[in-house]
């Protein structure tokens, strides 16, 4: 199935094309964020990718509330403000409560539900009311089809802008898994589905700056696999220095990697959905 489009700024997801939601992890300086979004820019207008920055200005899910979390709404929604401005990027963001929800709709190009906060009905409302594309994260605990539960909540408001991103599924108690399966099943809803690989690599529970908490050499083969099972992107959060990141620093990719990522993940897709040459 071809999803339908969905128009995120000034780029268009969906469609058959193959687009890249990415970023570091939290909003950091923002120098750092100016960096980033030009240097992954730059490598999706040769390859002709759409690209939608992603940074968190608040990360409210952290293993202890002593690691850094972000400069915070205000703070982090400026800086995101200003790549859109001097970068001419659309931005990404996740949001956790309903009273932030105003205030990120008006900066961001797209609002996030985040995965462990799919059920929650009144911030589901709130981020569907903004009017702007939602990209939904689907829940570890979810099987694939329960990412109805959020999108009928989403689009009992009339807003049918929607994205879906796997993460992956919470196995045990110390483990996530991916099944290719589930992208199959998430794209039976007719909505562009992205594949968030770094989240999947992170091992949870562990945290952010231990050099054991994430399989960073996952990201290549499992990427790859999921661009062969059929996504319309990538969720993929990058660094230019990974250990010194101040969140997740051992899941994401290095930011001199994300090329060759692309390129690899653009050939399977073309090939997977004939658009190879394109």
């Amino acid at each position: 199935m071809r999803a339908k489009t969905v128009k995120i700024g000034d780029v268009t997801v969906g469609g058959g094309a193959f687009a890249l939601i990415g970023g570091p992890c939290v909003v950091e300086t923002e120098e750092l964020a100016l960096e980033t979004a030009r240097h992954a820019a730059g490598i999706c207008r040769e390859l002709g990718i759409p690209y939608i920055y992603k940074s968190s200005y608040l990360k409210d899910n952290r293993s202890s509330h002593e690691t850094y979390q972000g400069p915070g709404l205000e703070k982090g929604l400026a800086v995101l403000a200003r790549v859109r401005e001097e970068v001419g990027v659309p931005v990404l963001s996740d949001v956790h409560t309903p009273a932030e929800a105003a205030a990120a709709g008006e900066v961001l190009d797209c609002l996030q539900l985040p995965a462990y906060l799919s059920k929650q009905t009144q911030l589901t409302l709130a981020l569907a009311a903004q009017g702007k594309p939602i990209n939904v994260k689907k829940a570890q605990f979810f099987k694939p089809e329960q990412v109805a539960i959020p999108l009928k909540k989403i689009e009992s408001t009339g807003n049918r802008h929607i994205l879906i991103t796997e993460r992956g599924t919470a196995f045990g108690y110390g483990d996530i898994v991916f099944d290719p399966r589930s992208l199959v099943a998430l794209r039976g809803f007719g909505y562009p589905v992205f594949f968030d690989v770094t989240h999947v690599v992170r091992i949870p529970g562990a945290m952010s700056e231990d050099p054991a908490g994430g399989l960073r050499d996952f990201i290549f083969p499992l990427a790859r696999a999921a661009c062969g099972a059929g996504v319309d992107g990538l969720f993929l959060e990058f660094h230019p220095e990974p250990e010194r990141a101040l969140c997740d620093a051992a899941s994401m990719l290095p930011m001199d990697r994300l090329r060759e990522l692309l390129t690899q993940c653009l050939e399977i897709h073309g090939f997977v959905t004939g658009r190879r040459g394109d």
